[in-house]
């Protein structure tokens, strides 16, 4: 596949073309975003289970990383203040490292069957502050650290992208089987698969297994 070329004309590349290709926003669009945590930010954190947290590294490299628990699960510590669980993953410490090298981050709360979502863009800290992470502890295993974010910009996003997916529609979901699995694809990707078919077997039930047992 030869690579794609962007003809020079057409890029947009500041702010004042990028405008003009746009009707102008409506006011409750600009006075809809607040500073604090209202009530209705604090109700929609306590129910969502799933959040993405964007980060950049210090050479300006994006990243974007699931979190996700019990609803719930991210603690608010006050009207601007939030603390999300670290729990166990792969342990390549993306976004971590991208904290320490940048703290801005942002923040995407889902709730499934919910078409709005909630977005927080801030400033975040690292910590493994005891009393903290006592506090986030499941089947008595307390996350390594936490990641702090100081509130900046809190506001409630429209349902348009969840419409035009049909992310929560059961009649639009799709078929697991019709892709491999996990260890066959990233398999596919860096050594190559085994070929034995009972090999692979066993390795997609050993990750099963090592998701039961490494879940918290």
């Amino acid at each position: 596949m030869s690579g794609f070329e962007l003809q020079p004309e057409f890029i947009v590349a500041d702010e004042v073309s990028l405008r003009h290709l746009y009707d102008a926003t409506h006011a409750l669009a600009l006075q809809k975003e607040r500073q604090t945590l209202s009530a209705n930010a604090l109700a929609f954190i306590r129910r969502s289970p799933f959040l993405c947290i964007g980060t950049q590294g210090p050479g300006g490299r994006a990243d974007v990383s699931p979190r996700g628990d019990a609803p719930g699960f991210v603690t608010v510590l006050d009207d601007r203040t939030l603390a999300i669980p670290d729990r166990p993953g792969n342990n390549r410490l993306d976004t971590l490292a991208n904290v320490v090298a940048n703290p801005s981050v942002g923040l995407l709360f889902l709730i499934p069957g919910y078409d709005e979502t909630l977005r927080i863009n801030g400033s975040a800290t690292l910590t493994t502050q005891p009393d903290l992470l006592d506090g986030m502890a499941v089947n008595e295993r307390r996350p390594k650290l936490a990641i702090v974010v100081a509130v900046e910009e809190v506001f409630l996003h429209c349902a348009k992208a969840f419409r035009r997916s049909h992310l929560w529609d059961p009649e639009h979901r799709q078929d697991r089987q019709e892709m491999p699995s996990l260890m066959q694809m990233i398999l596919d990707d860096t050594t190559g698969a085994p070929a034995d078919p009972a090999e692979m077997r066993k390795m997609d039930e050993n990750l099963e297994t090592a998701y039961q047992k490494t879940l918290y």
